[in-house]
């Protein structure tokens, strides 16, 4: 007997594949020494940009309603501004091509390519099996002791994007625990079958939290502090959306996992408990990469304090570092293993995508971005609100608001940049589709409602 997916069944080809084949090639391996450029991902989010504006054209379809073409025009305000004040007009084009692909045409595209619901489902499971990958790629590396250098032992799992860029797995393996969870608390309500017209999927559900809890493990031995931190709140803020409860009673399993895991079984036991009370003494006992972080956060806010409105312009922080930044700074990170020899990574951003959006394009282009962002957060949870009332796609729900909230929690420790940068893009763009996207006007299930017409824009969820 065949094992059924947990996926609904395709009605025809899902203008959500290109999308789909985007997150696939995440997976491919970075270029030995490389440092994480443009690559084969990004140049296909470039068709799926073209693909969906030729799409439109055919459909004579309206491209964005009033409200998501204010949302995603205020990145495009700062980014401007930002891009004529550049140390050089090559730095603001480029800065500027890289801010509009990940916060504006590919979150655009990915908003009108979704139809409903399935498709929707189609890309979060597309970033669990990707998550999969890589999370089993990540362990292989730590018992066999192939991964990138961690205190001076070759056991850090990076996946498939080498030590040049040791946050990039801990992010992919973030998104499918996210998606993950989502999945599994989103299906429970009767209503939502009833007013969709939707078969139970339990199957499903068990499938995806038994993928959340096996991708806790690929995350822990990432050694990844942020994303430890932006995961823990994230899945705590989707328990709480999806029913207090709830909440407790998924929350003591994962602290029994947890002991068997660790207590038990003893996974990483001494570098991981070291590794997690180094969060707590940042500020008493900080090592090199802490007090790296804090001096280059200076930095930024000094280069803010210097021209407050518009910046230091795009790509201008790697420009002024040296001259705002203390003697605390070291040269650069080391990096080794994973396939790549020893590198002195130049440390060219703060690692802070508030503070690197500050420094560069000022409290303009921070208000304009936070702004984007808020308003999409805002919608989103509105949109949770609204399923709890009977509407179907609490599962939507979750997903689309917990990728924004970890989203904005991991940028207080990272910033964009390497191969995985494009799946923040993705991210915004499902966040986008809950948040913007039109509901249906009539409360009836969709077998039951006449069929559009190609001049009117009804994205049903």
């Amino acid at each position: 007997m065949a094992l059924a997916l947990p996926l609904d069944p395709p009605r025809s080809w899902s203008p959500v594949l290109p999308v789909a084949a985007v997150i696939g090639l995440v997976a491919l391996p970075a270029g030995p020494g490389g440092e994480g450029g443009a690559g084969p991902a990004d140049a296909l989010s470039a068709l799926v940009v073209l693909y969906c504006g030729v799409r439109l054209l055919r459909q004579r379809r309206r491209p964005l309603s009033r409200t998501a073409a204010l949302v995603f025009g205020l990145p495009v305000v700062g980014a401007a501004l930002a891009a004529a004040g550049a140390v050089s007009p090559g730095a603001g084009i480029t800065g500027l091509g890289r801010y509009l692909q990940i916060f504006v045409l590919v979150p655009a595209a990915v908003l009108l390519l979704i139809r409903d619901r399935r498709d929707f489902r189609l890309l979060a499971w597309s970033f669990v099996g990707l998550a999969g990958w890589q999370g089993a790629v990540g362990v292989h590396q730590y018992v066999t002791a192939t991964g990138a250098s961690y205190q001076g032992r070759p056991i850090r799992a990076v996946g498939t994007f080498g030590p040049q860029d040791v946050m990039g797995m801990a992010t992919v393996v973030s998104f499918g625990i996210v998606c993950a969870v989502g999945l599994a608390l989103g299906r429970t309500a009767a209503a939502d079958r009833r007013l969709a017209g939707e078969r139970g999927r339990g199957r499903g559900r068990v499938v995806a939290a038994l993928c959340a809890a096996t991708l806790l493990l690929p995350l822990a031995l990432s050694f990844s502090r942020g994303a430890w931190i932006a995961t823990a709140v994230t899945c705590s803020a989707q328990l709480v959306l999806a029913g207090l409860r709830r909440a407790l009673a998924v929350g003591a399993v994962v602290a029994a996992l947890g002991v068997v895991l660790v207590g038990g079984f003893g996974v990483g036991t001494a570098m991981l408990q070291e590794r997690v009370g180094s969060i707590t003494q940042v500020t008493d006992a900080p090592d090199q990469s802490v007090t790296d972080r804090y001096t280059m956060w200076a930095a930024a806010a000094d280069m803010w304090r210097e021209r407050p409105l518009t910046g230091v312009g795009l790509k201008g922080f790697p420009e002024y570092r040296d001259s705002h930044a203390s003697v605390a700074l070291s040269a650069g990170s080391d990096t080794d293993g994973a396939g790549s020899g020893f590198v002195k990574q130049p440390l060219l951003s703060p690692h802070n995508m508030y503070l690197l959006i500050l420094s560069e394009q000022g409290l303009i282009g921070l208000l304009a971005l936070a702004g984007c962002w808020l308003a999409l957060l805002v919608r989103a949870l509105r949109g949770v609100l609204r399923t709890h009332r009977g509407r179907p796609g609490l599962d939507c729900a979750l997903v689309a608001s917990g990728l924004l909230i970890w989203q904005l929690t991991d940028f207080l420790y990272a910033d964009i940049g390497g191969p995985s940068t494009v799946l923040t893009a993705v991210c915004l763009g499902l966040t986008a589709w809950w948040s913007l996207a039109p509901e249906p006007r009539s409360p009836e299930p969709a077998s039951a409602r006449p069929a559009p017409s190609r001049h009117e824009r009804v994205l049903p969820r």
